[in-house]
């Protein structure tokens, strides 16, 4: 009976250190990074609002996170306003940029602050690189098409366009209030050319959208794979942000528990 009895002590005991363990396991991979901040820059046809699903998420998860508004006028604008948003962080962060703002992170993640770079349908530009001539070489997706020009310079995509193509899989009565919002862009925009390559030096992550009719899947994956960033796939339009908002915030946190 002794034995008995100890032997069940020592199961009970054993199966209290599994159970002790296991929920040790479970409290750190939902514990806070140690880089707590998140540096978000939007693309074109956007603005910053377009993160707050994300936003939401991460502010759970107890990260202090910061959503560029970028004017859209020129490179040199754009990266001008990540960097005032790089320098209010208090410690190394994560530069988060979707679409057009893939430009804007190559061009500033360089700064001390930057722990890791995510890509979100983006574009990833090598220093100097003519993007526009990389991106021929594929496919090209319907969205230009939709694309309007003004007299003063600027552009934006039809209503059309972007609820069938830029935001294709979210609901179209709210893809209709982004495009009412959408960020206008300078024609001369997408010609411009990085001074240099940020993921070249950094840790880099990248979510491919599968089903994006904006930018073709197959120049992201090439572009994921020229930076050998770590890489997911989502079945997702152009808009991730907004369509998969948990796994685009799970990879943002994956980068920030790696950093160092």
């Amino acid at each position: 009976m002794k034995n008995r009895s100890l032997a069940a002590a020592i199961a009970t005991l054993g199966l209290a250190s599994a159970l002790a363990a296991g929920h040790a396991a479970a409290a750190s991979s939902t514990a806070v990074p140690a880089v707590r901040n998140v540096v978000l820059v939007h693309g074109a046809y956007a603005d910053g609002s377009g993160w707050n699903d994300v936003i939401a998420r991460l502010q759970q998860a107890g990260m202090h996170v910061t959503s560029v508004q970028n004017p859209l006028t020129s490179l040199a604008d754009d990266a001008a306003a990540t960097r005032r948003a790089l320098a209010q962080q208090d410690g190394p962060t994560i530069l988060v940029g979707h679409s057009w703002a893939g430009t804007v992170i190559s061009e500033t993640g360089t700064d001390d602050k930057v722990a890791a770079l995510v890509y979100l349908a983006a574009r990833a530009p090598d220093a100097g690189e003519d993007y526009g001539a990389l991106a021929a070489k594929f496919p090209t997706p319907p969205a230009a098409a939709g694309l309007v020009k003004t007299p003063d310079g600027f552009a934006q995509l039809s209503e059309a366009a972007f609820v069938r193509y830029f935001a294709g899989d979210i609901d179209p009565a709210r893809a209709r209030v982004l495009y009412a919002s959408q960020g206008r862009v300078s024609q001369s925009l997408f010609g411009s050319r990085t001074t240099q390559a940020a993921w070249k030096v950094k840790p880099t992550y990248y979510a491919v959208s599968t089903n994006d009719r904006t930018t073709s899947p197959e120049l992201e994956r090439f572009l994921a794979k020229r930076m050998g960033a770590k890489t997911i796939e989502l079945e997702s339009s152009h808009v991730a942000m907004l369509s998969h908002p948990d796994q685009v915030a799970d990879l943002i946190l994956q980068a920030a528990r790696a950093a160092r």
